[in-house]
């Protein structure tokens, strides 16, 4: 677990992130602090989400889109919007 929470530190900085287990179910909470210790997103993840690269990449992916929502520099209807776009098959950026 520690060696995946120095990966997920690189990936976030200059977040630094705080893996704790939760639950009784294999969950584990994941904690973004900024660089003066305020918390900025918290998040609990089924812990096999950190055994597959792939489902690593996805929780470091969700993870990047929660802190940019935070911060107000993404907003979630961009989100959504973009999904459906995706979804009805048009693409998700027009000119």
């Amino acid at each position: 677990m520690e060696s995946i929470s120095l990966l997920m530190g690189e990936a976030l900085s200059p977040y630094q992130v705080t893996l704790t287990p939760s639950g009784t179910h294999g969950q584990c909470l994941v904690t973004l602090k900024s660089t003066v210790g305020a918390i900025v997103v918290e998040r609990v993840f089924n812990q096999v989400q950190f055994t597959d690269k792939r489902l690593l990449t996805d929780v470091v992916d969700g993870l990047h889109r929660d802190v940019l929502i935070a911060e107000g520099r993404l907003e979630p209807c961009v989100i959504a919007a973009t999904r459906t776009a995706t979804q009805d098959g048009r693409p998700a950026v027009r000119s």
